[in-house]
């Protein structure tokens, strides 16, 4: 038996495939998320922390992921 997992960290290629944004828009939103999280620029951000800031559902933002 298989196990599909899925990725955790979402990028700005992923941002722009949910919001229909820019790549560069999706970088901002990224940035802006690090930010308020304190993280630093090298870290990466969650699916759910993506999804607690912009309020979409982990289940809508894990569709749209791609390998």
């Amino acid at each position: 038996m298989t196990v599909k997992l899925n990725r955790i960290c979402i990028y700005p290629k992923d941002v722009q495939r949910i919001t229909g944004k820019s790549e560069k828009s999706g970088r901002r939103l990224l940035k802006k998320i690090r930010e308020q999280l304190g993280k630093e620029d090298h870290q990466f951000i969650t699916t759910e922390e993506f999804a607690e800031y912009t309020g979409i559902a982990t289940q809508l933002i894990q569709r749209y992921l791609t390998d």
